[in-house]
């Protein structure tokens, strides 16, 4: 039995995981001894870091068990962000090659997006942005195009954060690894909704994101295959295999791990069932309110089981988010200075702006109920069919 969340109890629907998760009262216990009782340095030698360096070693368990892989093969680093720095700034400093060369695609996250230009300015790096399809999809073909002789990395998300669109991994990683090169994989939105095991997907290199699978902010992992050589960000002390320096912090590590077990039991258990379920609720429920006004962005299948994301026409989203602060979601655009722009991700895809600019993205989690799902289905329609109907423009 899941327990009740208190950060979610009288408050409105939320709708937004794929922004950040509640942390789980679970994660949060198995965390709390760390930050009082066990506060000892889990790399010193005496009593006091005997605790801390069980748990240590146990968290890197938790997340290798997760993803399929080996435990010293989990690199604990502060964030998401910063285990994409890693795996893309480590592999290409450690490269041998002349002018190394990198890939990945045009709707990548920011953090892998916005190393790639760094290393383009500060290193002279080539850097190739794969398009995708009206799905959102990287064509394997495309990529076995792109590689060069100086290809030393692709980067290439497990699944879109706005469409919960999921990459052909295995057969991307498959042509790259194929050619000599480096395979990342920004697993952020994926680990702990869908299986994922690392031998399987044929990666090198993938992210996992503890604020996106219910552990606080803050805390992140990247899986490093053995045997593959990174230069590190961070320069000290030697923690976590010379890769990323500074003490520990067990308690979040902790959190981390409490989350993957959570999540590989749920996943275990079909809870990506449940979600699924909910979330084709909610777009029938759209739809039938709306008729012919509903229309999905990104592929049907194969999809995040737990993301949504519609345009509906005659409304905008943030004026639809605007008309209903009973729902807590996300729209398909972003406010520069009181101007809404168009999702970079949904123009890839080919939408236009009426269409880019009327998306929601709804995401749902681990206490989403079916009474949510209805209360928000009829908040929205109700918003839409009274709202503005003007041609977006």
């Amino acid at each position: 039995m899941i327990p009740e969340h208190p950060g979610l109890r009288g408050r409105p629907v939320y709708l937004d995981h794929n922004a950040t998760t509640p942390v789980d009262p679970r994660v949060a216990e198995a965390m709390q001894p760390y930050l009082t009782e066990w506060f000892g340095n889990p790399s010193s030698t005496h009593a006091y870091a005997t605790e801390p360096g069980a748990a240590l070693a146990r968290a890197r368990r938790q997340v290798a068990e997760l993803i399929g892989s080996g435990a010293a093969e989990i690199v604990f680093t502060g964030s998401g962000s910063e285990a994409d720095n890693l795996a893309l700034s480590g592999a290409v400093l450690a490269a041998t090659t002349e002018r190394p060369h990198v890939i990945t695609q045009i709707t990548e996250h920011p953090a892998v997006l916005e190393t790639c230009r760094a290393l383009e300015r500060l290193h002279g790096v080539d850097v190739t942005r794969l398009p995708v399809d009206e799905d959102g999809l990287v064509d394997p073909a495309a990529l076995a195009a792109a590689l060069t002789e100086h290809t030393v990395l692709v980067s290439v998300m497990a699944a879109n954060n706005e469409t919960g669109a999921i990459q052909p991994i295995a057969e991307l990683a498959r042509v790259t690894r194929a050619h000599g090169a480096l395979f990342h994989c920004d697993a952020a939105q994926a680990a702990g909704k869908v299986p994922l095991h690392v031998d399987e997907l044929g990666v090198d290199l993938l992210t996992v994101v503890g604020h996106k699978m219910y552990a606080p902010k803050g805390i992140a992992a990247l899986y490093v295959r053995d045997g593959v050589t990174l230069e590190p960000l961070v320069h000290g002390g030697g923690q976590e295999r010379g890769l990323r320096a500074g003490t520990e912090n067990v308690a979040l590590a902790v959190a981390l791990g409490a989350a993957a077990e959570l999540a590989a039991r749920e996943l275990a258990g079909g809870g990506h069932d449940r979600i699924r379920a909910l979330r084709d609720r909610l777009h029938t429920e759209l739809t039938k309110a709306l008729p012919g006004r509903v229309h999905l962005n990104g592929p049907a299948e194969p999809r995040l089981p737990n993301t949504l994301n519609v345009s509906i026409d005659g409304i905008r989203g943030h004026e639809l988010l605007a008309a209903v602060p009973e729902v807590a979601l996300s729209t398909g655009s972003a406010c520069h200075s009181g101007d809404h722009t168009p999702s970079p991700v949904l123009h890839a895809m080919g939408l236009d702006d009426a269409r880019a600019l009327s998306a929601l993205r709804l995401s749902l989690g681990r206490w989403t109920t079916g009474e949510d799902i209805d209360l928000a289905a009829r908040l929205l329609a109700a918003a839409a069919a009274t709202g503005p109907t003007a041609q977006v423009r």
